[in-house]
């Protein structure tokens, strides 16, 4: 598991302006590589001829599980569904699914693909309902995690970046859907202290 501390903060540059705040780099494209080829490997040497499902939750999800997916190196298959729980900068508190799991998934190995678990309430859910269709294992794969804002008892099972509770966009993450195309992450200014 790689951790995100402040050693590890770039230099207050690079600002982008999203929704009236401005955001910092917190976590640079190269890095974000780096760590999905890792989790990549992982994932082959676990499911070398098991064919999995990757199951993609958008939107937030898309970049990160499009490139995990392609850099995984044996058999796999790739689905979407979509579920909201934000809205601005925090959560709503409740899942809403809004386009649902469309294969069947029994038998199979699924990996949950999610940008980040913080509460952990939509993983929680989610996982919940998967294991109602009776697949083989269900297993999470998330770009970022934290532990500090945990709700619900949820453990990833690969895990890219544990960082502290503070708000991030881009690589994926919004602010209200603005901010998915940024290729590095980044932090809201005021939360770099």
């Amino acid at each position: 598991m790689h951790f995100m501390n402040s050693d590890m903060l770039p230099a207050m540059k690079d600002v982008v302006k999203v929704g009236g705040m401005d955001f910092v780099p917190y976590i640079r494209r190269e890095q974000i590589m780096a760590r999905v080829k890792e989790l990549a490997s992982q994932i082959t040497d676990e499911y070398r001829d098991r064919c999995p499902l990757v199951l993609c939750v958008l939107n937030g999800a898309f970049a990160f599980a499009s490139d995990l997916f392609r850099a995984i190196d044996t058999d796999a298959e790739i689905s979407f569904l979509r579920l909201k729980s934000y809205e601005g900068t925090g959560s709503t508190g409740t899942v809403k699914q809004m386009l649902p799991l469309s294969e069947n998934i029994e038998g199979r190995d699924v990996i949950v693909v999610e940008d980040i678990v913080d509460t952990g309430r939509t993983i929680h859910k989610l996982v919940e309902d998967l294991k109602t269709k009776n697949p083989s294992s269900v297993r999470i794969a998330t770009l970022l995690y934290k532990p500090e804002a945990l709700i619900c008892d949820v453990c990833p099972d690969y895990v890219g970046f544990e960082i502290p509770k503070k708000f991030i966009i881009g690589y994926g993450l919004d602010l209200d859907g603005l901010a998915r195309n940024l290729p590095d992450i980044y932090v809201l200014a005021s939360e770099t202290c």
